[in-house]
């Protein structure tokens, strides 16, 4: 059901590498923020309301939200700031 969903919204589903814990636990630790940040908080009436409000949490996090491991920066931000320092 997850990979027939992704692909109507058009998003293409890939997975990890087998006996790759780090790769799945950066997977799943953004899965984490995204609920708990962002999916219980937003009304989900239907599915074009909840693929919107999806959009908008994915442009918060990668915009606004800070990241302690990128130094408490939103992962824009320190694209920008590593991009400038080239």
């Amino acid at each position: 059901q997850t990979r027939l969903f992704a692909r109507q919204i058009g998003l293409q589903p890939v997975t990890t590498p087998v006996r790759s814990p780090q790769s799945n636990g950066m997977a799943e630790s953004f899965v984490k923020t995204i609920k708990r940040d962002y999916v219980a908080h937003m009304p989900k009436p239907d599915r074009e309301t909840a693929l919107r409000n999806l959009a908008i949490a994915f442009e918060h996090y990668n915009e606004q939200h800070p990241h302690s491991a990128l130094n408490y920066r939103s992962p824009r931000e320190f694209r920008r700031l590593a991009a400038a320092s080239i």
